[in-house]
């Protein structure tokens, strides 16, 4: 079994479905009745699970600190009504790179970095620099705009978040996400089946987590994107944040 060493920032995914039948009598509002609750893990708690499930052990280091993101659902029409995220009035504390860099034993790294305190640019590249003279593959997910710190790795990003960038580094493979119309390296596009979008929610963690797993098994950039297209696809077909399951991998 690959052991791959996980480090970002991780929320809990709080899911409120109910139905909405008549507005408030006080303002022109929706009164939401909730009959279920549903929690799931989210970021790179997500990424984590998604690696797990397929078939690597994960080592994660994430914050301490409780993130939530409530998502009120009308269950009738799988609408969104309205998301409620606390715990991130302030950055959260500052990975413990000393532990991190610790970690020696593994076949690969993944940062999921959210931008929420956990990982500092310092701290981005340390890991990348440190890991990388192991010959240690590297692979990033973030939500910076200044992504330097980001040397000889390989960088997953959807489309409005590389169109939004300050900066990238040098050396570096560039992997974008196109939503629907699959993904783009090297200037050559690879598309991703056709299927009825319920949620994109965690897609880009499903195609980060499959993407990972192919490549270090078959070292094939287009097998790996193509294998990496059909699973994210799979899962905007799912509604709320989704974890692969071993069915799911006869793809």
């Amino acid at each position: 079994m690959k052991k791959i060493l996980v480090i970002g920032d991780s929320c809990h995914d709080i899911y409120h479905y109910g139905h909405c039948e008549r507005l408030s009598p006080e303002a022109p509002v929706p009164i939401f009745k909730e009959i279920e609750k549903v929690t799931k893990p989210g970021m790179s708690l997500n990424v984590s699970k998604n690696l797990e499930a397929l078939g690597f052990e994960v080592i994660h280091f994430t914050n301490e600190e409780e993130i939530t993101k409530h998502r009120f659902v009308d269950v009738r029409f799988k609408q969104h009504l309205l998301r409620v995220d606390r715990g991130e009035e302030k950055l959260v504390k500052k990975v413990n790179i000393e532990k991190v860099l610790s970690v020696k034993d593994i076949d690969g790294v993944v940062i999921s970095d959210y931008n929420k305190g956990f990982l500092r640019i310092e701290d981005c590249i340390d890991i990348c620099k440190s890991y990388q003279e192991l010959n240690i593959p590297v692979f990033v997910d973030s939500k910076k705009r200044k992504l330097d710190c980001f040397s000889n790795c390989w960088l997953k990003i959807n489309e409005s978040e590389y169109n939004a960038a300050e900066s990238f580094p040098d050396n570096v493979n560039i992997l974008i996400t196109l939503g629907q119309r699959g993904a783009m390296y090297e200037g050559k596009v690879y598309p991703a089946e056709r299927v009825e979008v319920f949620d994109v929610c965690g897609a880009g963690d499903v195609f980060l987590s499959s993407f990972i797993k192919s490549y270090l098994d078959t070292e094939n950039i287009q097998e790996s994107i193509s294998f990496a297209n059909k699973l994210a696809s799979l899962s905007v077909s799912k509604f709320g944040t989704y974890v692969l399951k071993p069915e799911d991998l006869k793809v």
